[in-house]
């Protein structure tokens, strides 16, 4: 059974996006070259045709793991996320207690991450040590480099 994506509206448009950019763009680039790679002569030794049927080979591949994706995303409503208590959607401002530095988090499914954005992978580990943390609670988190303490300063959406 295939694993469910949960994904903001904006995420789910850059999804569909991208879907239709490799369709409607890529798909017919690719049969061009194709085409004129046919029209250069024997197919046995023509290496632009082998790499343009390879490039076919991985877009058509894309495109199926893309559609996948789709299917199997649901988008969430920010109106049904709760604001007592860390989940996904959330937007987390913690303090690193052993660093005394402020940092704010917004938690989003792993094909949305962007860390220049603040928006971490609810598959990271700091991400599952804050889920279901209320405000004021710490949490301790193992990560590659050590243990890192947040506490939990405000929820938001």
């Amino acid at each position: 059974m295939a694993q469910v994506t949960y994904l903001t509206e904006e995420g789910m448009k850059k999804l569909n996006d991208e879907l239709n950019r490799l369709i409607a763009i890529e798909r017919p680039n690719i049969s061009r070259q194709i085409a004129e790679a046919r029209e250069k002569g024997d197919l046995s030794e023509n290496a632009e045709y082998d790499a343009a049927k390879e490039a076919q080979g991985m877009l058509e591949l894309k495109i199926a793991k893309l559609q996948e994706t789709i299917k199997n995303s649901r988008v969430l409503d920010k109106s049904q996320i709760q604001s007592d208590k860390v989940q996904i959607l959330s937007k987390v401002k913690l303090l690193n207690v052993k660093m005394k530095k402020e940092v704010t988090y917004t938690i989003v499914a792993g094909s949305e991450a962007n860390l220049k954005e603040g928006k971490i992978s609810i598959e990271t580990p700091i991400a599952k040590g804050l889920l279901g943390k209320k405000v004021g609670e710490s949490a301790k988190i193992k990560v590659p480099a050590g243990e890192l303490e947040f506490k939990i300063l405000e929820i938001g959406i």
